[in-house]
């Protein structure tokens, strides 16, 4: 990353800590297949197997509970899939319920057909509406088979957490499964799949500071699983066939267990978000931030500007050497209307711009992004004026 400019886009990617890259070159130096036996081989098991129990313990989870994959999008195929196994004994799932703000890599149903997905809705605060999916769920069909639930533990774009505990509640009573996407949440607030409010949990490497191209499903047992996505050898214990990819797992290991021991850090970052909000409300009194109503991600501010579409900041800010976005990092590049937004009923009045911040974000950092805005507010109302 340039010294010389200032990332305020963690949600997208965090940059690569330096306890991640040098587990990377460290087991990229070994070499080896992990699941060769010999002594470069078992060398190489040994990456993976620490690995998992870093991930493993960043979730209070068991290590042999960890099924490491390409990243998030894949480990969301993996588990959002009408066939499943208890045991040896086939398990259907009849229908999946997806959250109308959900990260597209749930949206889109997984392997099941669009005909056996419904979606449930958020309020104006981004929440889930829990009393549309007890509906939802109250009307399943369980002769097609059982419930599976999938939900963001945050939203990606405004950093609003979810109630789980009463999320899970309403799906264990109705009898489901379900999946939490916490590639936003892990690392930043506390993730305990003991405490029973998700069956499995989905990570993504890249914005705990590791590579990207690795994450993991978490799970509270290994009794259900899902039909395998991918086929062929024996990896991951049958559940994702492949050569373990071992410097990004082992990346993966070292950013997961740098998160674990740096969580305390998120208060400084929250008050640093806190800083960032009030004096953006300073220089644009007008100024409307999404979610902030509710509880957030500390790191996490959505905002729109008023007059100023999306893009227009966006290019603004990076031509003065700063990075953030507008919503997802998924959408190719593309500066549009935010599913998300508009699921939280929100009009499209040239979209909203996210600030995520970092454990390596400093107060000069917020100064600088306070300097831009400044800058385009001043070119702004010059152009207003002018008309």
């Amino acid at each position: 990353m340039d010294k010389q400019r200032v990332y305020l886009d963690h949600n997208a990617g965090a940059p690569l800590l330096p306890e991640a890259r040098a587990a990377m070159l460290a087991a990229l130096d070994a070499g080896g297949n992990a699941s060769s036996v010999h002594g470069e081989g078992r060398g190489a098991r040994r990456l993976v197997e620490a690995a998992r129990r870093d991930v493993a313990a960043l979730c209070n989870a068991r290590p042999e509970h960890v099924v490491f994959t390409s990243g998030a999008t894949e480990a969301a195929n993996l588990l959002l899939s009408p066939r499943w196994t208890m045991g040896r004994a086939p398990l259907a799932f009849g229908t999946l319920y997806v959250n109308a703000a959900d990260h597209p890599a749930t949206l889109s149903g997984g392997r099941f057909d669009a005909a056996s997905v419904k979606v449930f809705g958020v309020d104006a605060d981004g929440i889930v509406r829990i009393d549309e999916l007890e509906q939802l769920l109250s009307a399943h069909d369980a002769l097609n088979g059982l419930p599976l639930v999938a939900v963001h533990a945050a939203n990606n774009e405004t950093g609003v957490i979810q109630p789980l505990g009463e999320i899970g509640r309403i799906v264990r009573a109705a009898g489901g499964v379900l999946v939490v996407d916490a590639a936003q949440a892990a690392g930043r607030i506390a993730l305990d799949i003991a405490d029973a409010s998700a069956d499995f949990l989905i990570l993504s490497s890249h914005k705990l500071g590791g590579p990207q191209g690795a994450g993991a499903i978490v799970a509270r047992a290994d009794l259900m699983m899902p039909a395998p996505l991918l086929r062929g050898g024996g990896q991951e214990r049958g559940f994702r066939a492949g050569t373990e990819n071992v410097a990004a797992i082992a990346g993966l290991g070292a950013a997961a267990r740098v998160a674990l021991a740096a969580m305390g850090e998120m208060q400084r970052v929250g008050d640093l978000r806190d800083v960032l909000e009030r004096e953006i409300l300073l220089r644009a009194p007008d100024a409307v931030f999404h979610g902030r109503r509710t509880g957030r991600l500390a790191n996490t501010a959505n905002l729109s500007l008023p007059g100023i579409k999306a893009e227009t900041a966006l290019i603004a800010f990076d031509v003065d050497g700063i990075a953030v976005s507008a919503g997802a990092a998924c959408s190719s590049g593309r500066v549009g209307p935010s599913h998300v937004l508009k699921a939280m009923g929100v009009a499209d009045d040239g979209g909203a711009i996210r600030v995520s911040l970092g454990r390596q974000t400093t107060q000069a950092d917020i100064e600088r992004f306070l300097d831009s805005l400044s800058r385009l507010l001043g070119r702004h109302q010059g152009r207003v004026r002018a008309a």
